[in-house]
This record gives C-alpha cells, structure tokens and sequence, in this order.
C-alpha cells in the first residue's frame, strides 16, 4: 500500500479551499485519509497554508510521497528542509540543537519575505487608489471647465444676438425719426 501527501479539494465552484491529507492512493481525491496535515487557501494574496509541520515530516520520513503541489507546499512551510536537517543529525554533521536553531532561523527569514509581500501588496493597493482618485479629480476638473467653457460660449453667443439685434433696432428708430420729421414738414408744407 503506498501513502500519498495530497490535496483534497473542497469549497465551491471557482472557490477553491483544500486540506492537506495522508490518503492511500487508490482512495478517491475527496474520499477516505489517513490524516489531515493541515489547509491551504490559494484564494488569499499571498496563499493562506496551515500545516502540523511535524506530523508531515514523520510522514515523510515512513515513505509517503507527495504530490507534486504538495510537495510545493511543504517545501514553501519548510517540512522538506526539516527533514533534510534531521537527515544530518542522523548522519551526524551535527547535533538536534543545531538543526533547531537553524531551521528557526529559516523561518524568521521566511515570515520576514511573506510580511514584505503583504507590505508591498497593501502599498501597491494604497498607491492604486490614490491614482485612481487624482484620476477621477483630473477627470471631474475637466469636466467642470468644459462645462464653464460651454456657458460662456453660450452668454457670449446670447449677449452676440442680442447686440446686432440692438443695432438694428437703433438702425430702424435712427430710420423711423427722419421719416416722421419728413412726414411733419410735408404737413406744414401743405
């Protein structure tokens, strides 16, 4: 009977959510495990993986293989590394407290490159917004000057309308005038 380190998927459609299980691998992909290790969210940015790091290297060391995305994520929780290292406290390299003291070690630098990535992404959301807003301000400027522009466009072709129409009207009162001061010399005339 040979043992896996695999994914069981649950969740819904297009919402991924999988537990890190032990399964004989003839058992279906969501059938009957052995033992849960731990999740693994690939929704969230970065990842959300929760493993019993451990359980998962005593696993490794009576002979389960991993899937190839398991293996992934037990590389990425540092389980392989943890192997590795009791590997040399076998062989004798060196002893338990220095393979601790390592391993503690790599998962400070680890934490320290996740938290730089969740940071940086919050950063990077933080920066989007602000541009988008001067974008949208850029955007609600232009739009109030085009709209000042076309108002007095507007009063400007109004007051144009109405000053020829004033002209005219002088024009015709300036004409009217001289024609009843004709009239008025025709009558004494007469």
């Amino acid at each position: 009977m040979s043992v896996k380190i695999r994914l069981q998927r649950h969740g819904s459609k297009g919402k991924p959510f999988f537990h890190i299980v032990v399964a004989d691998s003839r058992a279906r992909r969501d059938g009957r495990f052995i033992e849960k290790l731990g999740i693994y969210n690939p929704i969230t940015n970065p990842a959300t993986i929760e493993l019993n790091v451990d359980s998962a290297v005593q696993w490794l060391n009576n002979g389960a293989q991993p899937t190839d995305t398991a293996r992934a994520i037990l590389s990425y929780k540092g389980a392989l590394y943890k192997k590795h290292l009791q590997g040399g406290v076998a062989k004798g390299a060196f002893d338990e407290a220095e393979a601790e003291k390592r391993f503690g070690a790599w998962l400070e630098s680890k934490e320290a490159k996740v938290l730089g990535k969740v940071e940086g992404l919050s950063t990077a959301k933080s920066d989007a917004k602000k541009a988008a807003l001067e974008a949208e301000a850029k955007v609600n400027q232009a739009r109030i000057d085009a709209a000042a522009k076309a108002e007095a466009d507007a009063k400007a072709a109004e007051e144009a309308a109405n000053a020829p129409a004033e002209e005219v009207a002088t024009e015709e009162t300036a004409t009217e005038e001289p024609t009843a001061e004709a009239e008025g010399t025709e009558e004494t005339q007469a």
